[in-house]
């Protein structure tokens, strides 16, 4: 079973990626297949008067600040548009998929984090309204019934409170969770770079592999933006018992085969 990730920046080759899907389920192999949105939905933001608002935690890291009506546009744009494009991609290359976000049958349920703790202009500030949240549970048996009955499921990247709220959450830990949840063997994370870098402003200076004992430090040395949850995730699933995750390049040709075959970081 494979889980995949495929990053919602600009570049990413989406149908690239749900030809090597097919290819893959055609060949027997289950797989999940996770999305983002994040180019698209700051793009529908801007459109819409509501533009994304980035904010840094006290431990550096930087995330979108989801407020009630920023959720709605990525509802919108995540669990509607793109998650149905996708549907209709791997349906026209002749893969029964089945789009579904978290929220859906709680497939993804966690505590609604209703306040962030910013630093901004060098001040430490509290921001209420938050809708984001942190995954708990996964409805395996749903997976499972879906997959056994021969579906793909396409997981949009938002969840379910406790009280029953929709909540925005990271589609690499989604993917983790997935993986975790299912007991894959593989975790594929598809971004518009071609893994970690020793230094991101140059692509050949790739890291090819890591051993999990040994992630802290490239986290902490070389993790920077986005690649830093996506190395939290990887840390996640292996701890629990993922057998590998893979971040390679989305923007090429046959970006999952490529990632199987040793392109990108591989983190065991």
């Amino acid at each position: 079973m494979i889980i995949v990730k495929a990053g919602g920046s600009a570049g990413i080759n989406m149908d690239a990626v749900c030809s090597d899907v097919v290819s893959l389920a055609q060949q027997g192999e289950q797989v999940v297949l996770v999305h983002g949105s994040s180019h698209e939905t700051n793009v529908i933001s801007e459109k819409l008067g509501h533009p994304p608002r980035f904010v840094t935690s006290p431990s550096g890291h930087v995330s979108r600040y989801t407020d009630r009506q920023t959720l709605e546009i990525m509802a919108m744009v995540t669990a509607g548009r793109i998650n149905k494009l996708l549907v209709e991609k791997l349906q026209q290359l002749g893969v029964n998929a089945l789009g579904l976000s978290g929220l859906d049958g709680r497939l993804l349920e966690g505590k609604r984090k209703s306040a962030l703790r910013i630093v901004e202009n060098g001040k430490h500030k509290v921001l209420r309204g938050e809708y984001s949240g942190i995954i708990e549970k996964v409805n395996v048996d749903l997976l499972h019934m879906l997959l056994e009955a021969g579906y793909v499921p396409v997981v949009a990247p938002l969840a379910v409170s406790h009280a029953g709220e929709a909540v925005n959450v990271d589609g690499d830990r989604v993917a983790a969770a997935i993986a975790t949840a299912l007991k894959a063997r593989t975790v594929v994370i598809l971004s518009n770079v071609p893994g970690l870098l020793r230094d991101p402003g140059d692509e050949t200076t790739i890291v090819s592999q890591i051993q999990l004992v040994h992630i802290h430090g490239y986290l902490e040395r070389y993790a920077r933006g986005a690649m830093k949850r996506k190395l939290l995730g990887a840390m996640e699933a292996l701890h629990d018992g993922v057998g590998q995750v893979i971040l390679s390049d989305g923007r090429v040709a046959q970006p999952l085969q490529q990632a199987l075959a040793g392109h990108g970081t591989t983190i065991q």
